[in-house]
């Protein structure tokens, strides 16, 4: 059995070892040894740079002073009120942000507001209202092609400038002849609004409803 005076021994001999350790830790490293690199000074900010565009909106003049890296989507909802046009993925992928810009269909989202200067924009309020709604969107509710609505607002403005792309003879990938008249079938339709994404599944009842205001049997 261990005498007191050996476990006096031991313990001392714990102290001294624990202090030997903490003094190495602590020591400064030697000269040649390899260091940890000082850390990078913080990055300066910047103030964002503010730039004034002038644009027409469902008719009415409009002009903002904004960051030069604002979305046309983000200045129409956060700027100008307009909620219509939805941000969906902001990746230019499911077309709920879709608006008429100069009689052609963009994805808000992927253009910046300063781009746009002098331009004519259509959002979905621009295009009717529940008491004075525009033919597509009357047919959009007569075929439920609505469903849950988030994406409808894009649908409609898609489906408006489409029918007025085939009108102009544009051709897409489904024409079978390039330099023939576009028709209104149902494979266009589907080519030409593939952009616009319905995680409802109303495709059927869209299609149904471009068709009607086509001037074709649905």
């Amino acid at each position: 059995m261990p005498s007191s005076r050996d476990l006096d021994l031991s313990r001392r001999g714990l102290l001294i070892g624990a202090a030997a350790s903490a003094a190495a830790v602590a020591a400064p490293p030697i000269a040649g040894a390899q260091t940890t690199p000082a850390a990078a000074p913080p990055a300066i900010l910047e103030a964002p740079v503010v730039a004034r565009v002038s644009f027409t909106v469902n008719g009415s003049a409009r002009e903002l002073a904004v960051d030069t890296r604002t979305t046309l989507l983000d200045a129409l909802r956060e700027r100008l009120a307009l909620p219509g046009a939805k941000k969906g993925c902001d990746h230019g992928q499911c077309g709920a942000c879709t608006v008429i810009v100069d009689g052609r269909r963009i994805n808000s989202c992927l253009t910046l507001a300063v781009m746009h200067e002098g331009d004519a924009i259509t959002t979905i309020e621009g295009l009717g209202n529940p008491g004075a709604m525009h033919p597509m969107q009357a047919a959009f509710v007569r075929h439920d092609g609505y469903q849950c609505g988030f994406c409808t607002p894009g649908q409609i403005c898609s489906a408006v400038a489409v029918l007025d792309e085939i009108r102009a003879g544009i051709p897409s990938h489904a024409s079978g002849d390039l330099d023939a008249v576009p028709q209104v079938t149902a494979a266009e339709l589907r080519e030409r609004m593939s952009g616009n994404i319905c995680r409802c599944g109303a495709y059927p009842n869209i299609v149904d409803a471009i068709t009607e205001i086509a001037g074709r049997p649905a």
